[in-house]
């Protein structure tokens, strides 16, 4: 919980509200999105480069894979709070940060992590999920629209289905979405009105339902436009998780190992955000926040072209 102070005791800048970490620092809330990781035994924040202080467990130490350096898979596989310092890939403002969640299946665990790590290179690492039975979430830095369609290892996906792995009701996709992509609070306020007020079709987008995971409330819709002012610090398992400093989390899709897929989440992530960035007043008036006013848009942006691809096939461009 914030505590009422005044300096960082890491930057030594004033700050309204303060956190206490596992080890006594009083840090503000930069510092603690920026190079601090939550325990997710505890809750408490500790530094990325430190385990929790209060001596917590590693969050994977019952899988079967952990070892003493807090990885797994032969450290391969990363504990769930690991984040290194982005590199951005690509020409913003708006940035992609995928998450995809992948289940071994019948495969060999250290072999599947090997041609993953091996796969994405650079470009990402792999990170233990609590969600999955036996299994790990690739993560990339962030990468612009175009880049990620052009540079991402799209060959990669069908190398680990020939390993042995598979998508289940328990995996997904998770994007980010850079904040500093929207060009005002406003913008910020339109994208997430027109995702809550288009479930439906989102939700056939996303090719899943998970209320578990990725949940449309009511209180999310009517809290919009206090979410865009600040962060809530609550439960991360809504359709748009908005926990995250620098990011939304858009939690919606189903997991899946084609490429067509998940570039046509791509696509939904990047479109919505560029179809809600003009969208004034008059064109809201008019029906803009409507699905058809969206897929008419989206008949005229090539760029999507994968995202149209999806629509086609699941008879959802109405």
């Amino acid at each position: 919980m914030p505590l009422q102070t005044t300096v960082c005791e890491r930057c030594d800048q004033s700050a309204d509200n303060l956190v206490q970490t596992t080890d006594g620092q009083r840090i503000c809330l930069a510092c603690r999105d920026y190079c601090y990781l939550q325990c997710g035994t505890c809750s408490g924040w500790h530094h990325e480069e430190d385990r929790c202080a209060n001596g917590c467990p590693c969050e994977c130490g019952d899988c079967g894979y952990c070892d003493d350096a807090g990885t797994s898979f032969d450290g391969l596989v990363r504990p769930y709070d690991y984040r290194p310092r982005p590199v951005f890939h690509g020409t913003g403002p708006l940035f992609l940060g995928p998450e995809i969640e992948v289940e071994i299946g019948d495969g060999d665990p250290y072999r599947c992590a090997e041609i993953a790590s091996n796969g994405l290179g650079k470009l990402g690492y792999l990170k233990h999920d609590d969600s999955l039975t036996c299994g790990f979430e690739m993560v990339t830095h962030p990468m612009s629209y175009d880049w990620a369609l052009e540079h991402f290892p799209w060959d990669l996906l069908g190398r680990l289905r020939a390993s042995g792995c598979i998508t289940s009701e328990a995996t997904g996709i998770h994007v980010h979405l850079s904040k500093a992509g929207f060009s005002s609070d406003a913008h910020k306020y339109r994208w997430m009105k027109f995702i809550y007020r288009n479930e439906p079709q989102v939700l056939r987008v996303a090719r899943r339902h998970a209320p578990g995971w990725a949940a449309f409330r009511d209180e999310d819709r009517r809290a919009v436009k206090r979410y865009v002012k600040d962060n809530y610090y609550g439960d991360k398992y809504r359709a748009i998780n908005t926990n995250n400093l620098h990011t939304f989390e858009l939690r919606i899709f189903a997991g899946s190992l084609d490429p067509q897929v998940i570039k046509a989440a791509f696509a939904f992530s990047a479109a919505s955000v560029e179809y809600t960035r003009t969208l004034d007043f008059a064109a809201v008036a008019a029906g803009g926040w409507t699905w058809p006013a969206f897929t008419d848009w989206l008949d005229d942006q090539p760029r999507y072209t994968p995202l149209a691809g999806q629509l086609e096939a699941l008879a959802c461009a109405c």
